[in-house]
């Protein structure tokens, strides 16, 4: 047996993979293989038999400066030899801190509260919200409202605000549903309508929508300018300078998700930079560390910690994490914000997006390609295909050209760390090509199969 196979059904025997019908990796005939992985380095994943594949969605969406990167490792061990973990309640430390101060510095907002992944910091900001209207004496506003197609984790109280129906339907009973509007996803623009006039029809349909139910909202939930799992749907920075004047207009938080599309996904640092607005809370994480460790945070204005602070217990903000603020993690993200500075990466970033973007042109132009977009180094594409497992299908071609892309259903993207050289880049882009086309040529034979049964049968 290879190393390769003797790690996947060690795997298969001991692991529940996550998001995952395993039936899939199932050992005979697997749909989907198991990928097992010795060793990172850079933009590259190596297997145990000396194949390497280009992680082209930063292991799903957390990466930004490679694999292994020497600076961030080398934070890591300092950090080991000094403190690897204590826990928050009634202690500090110094990366906890030093973080706080950075992002606040960032983000123009206050304090800081740590959690370990994106459904937690959702988790966090939702009972924030809601617990800061009852501490100032409108315990009525405890519902939430979220964008058509939005995704926010998939603990139950994540998924309250989740409108993925894959998600939502399986767990329905043991969720409280949160509201939808409409999205300004640009893709849904009428004949002649700009993603501006898109962006403000969803923002009317919210106000109206606001001006309904403000009285019992706590909070508006929002992904900035792409809203990810909903098939990279991306929409414009109007829609969010909407989205405060209403909230501001009606006494309801805004909850700005960035969890996916913050640290200069999306050009800028953070996406709400581009809409010229701040959020009452900011939820981060997978590329806060860079892709090395889980963290998330949220901040918040001062006028909301102020609400918690007081001499009573109940008014605190009763929510810990066992390893929140995490020595280890926080110094991660120390080193992460720092290389940030040391490359000029966004700057450096405008040039990568630019060489991806011509590389991209023809599978951008492919007559099955529908709807080709980009925002900072996220791109997407639609395809139009009947194959129902297209993404599947997909993914596992594209492993064969020696690339990790996952489609989300029939949208095929693309998110790879910023230190993707121009080879590298070329190297992604063939290889996405050459799998669509390898994918839809099963959809030719499979729908040439029926037509020559019929002309064999004498039909």
């Amino acid at each position: 047996m290879s190393p390769n196979d003797t790690w996947r059904q060690r795997s298969l025997a001991a692991v529940w993979h996550p998001c995952t019908q395993m039936k899939l990796h199932a050992p005979d005939g697997a749909a989907l293989p198991l990928v097992p992985v010795s060793k990172a380095e850079g933009v590259w994943l190596h297997d145990h038999e000396g194949r390497r594949y280009l992680d082209a969605i930063s292991s799903w969406w957390v990466n930004l400066f490679g694999h292994n990167h020497p600076s961030i490792r080398a934070a890591l061990k300092d950090q080991l030899d000094r403190l690897d973990h204590v826990m928050l309640a009634g202690f500090t430390h110094a990366p906890v801190v030093e973080l706080s101060e950075r992002l606040s510095a960032l983000t123009g907002l206050g304090h800081a509260f740590y959690g370990s992944d994106g459904a937690s910091a959702t988790e966090i900001a939702l009972k924030m919200s809601a617990h800061h209207w009852r501490n100032a004496g409108r315990p009525r506003k405890n519902r939430f409202v979220g964008v058509a197609g939005g995704y926010h984790g998939e603990t139950v109280g994540a998924l309250a605000v989740t409108d993925i129906a894959l998600f939502r339907e399986a767990y329905a009973p043991l969720v409280r549903l949160g509201a939808t509007v409409p999205s300004p996803d640009a893709r849904a623009a009428l004949p002649g309508e700009s993603a501006a006039e898109v962006a403000e029809r969803a923002a009317t349909a919210l106000a109206d929508w606001l001006e309904h139910h403000h009285e019992d909202t706590a909070a508006l939930i929002v992904e900035p300018l792409i809203q990810c799992a909903a098939g990279m749907a991306m929409h414009d920075p109007h829609y969010l300078r909407r989205a405060r004047e209403l909230c501001d207009r009606c006494h309801v938080h805004l909850v700005l998700d960035e969890i996916a599309v913050g640290f200069g996904r999306t050009g800028t640092l953070f996406a709400h930079e581009q809409a010229g607005i701040r959020a009452d809370f900011l939820c981060l994480s997978k590329g806060l560390t860079g892709g090395t460790l889980p963290l998330s945070v949220v901040l918040t204005t001062d006028a909301v910690y102020a609400a918690f602070y007081d001499d009573e217990v109940a008014r605190g903000f009763l929510h810990s994490h066992s390893y929140t603020g995490n020595p280890l993690a926080c110094r991660a993200a120390l080193a992460t914000l720092d290389l940030f500075e040391q490359t000029d990466a966004l700057r450096r970033n405008v040039s990568t997006a630019e060489t991806l973007n011509a590389l991209f042109e023809p599978l951008s132009t492919h007559p099955c390609v529908r709807h080709a977009r980009r925002q900072g180094m996220v791109f997407a594409w639609d395809v139009v295909s009947s194959l129902p497992d297209f993404g599947r299908r997909y993914a596992r071609h594209a492993l064969q050209q020696g690339l990790v892309l996952r489609p989300i259903g029939h949208t095929l993207y693309a998110m790879p760390p910023y230190v993707i050289n121009e080879e590298e880049s070329a190297f992604l882009a063939q290889g996405a090509l050459a799998a669509l086309q390898a994918t839809l040529a099963e959809e030719d034979a499979s729908a040439d199969a029926p037509a020559a049964e019929a002309v064999r049968d004498g039909v």
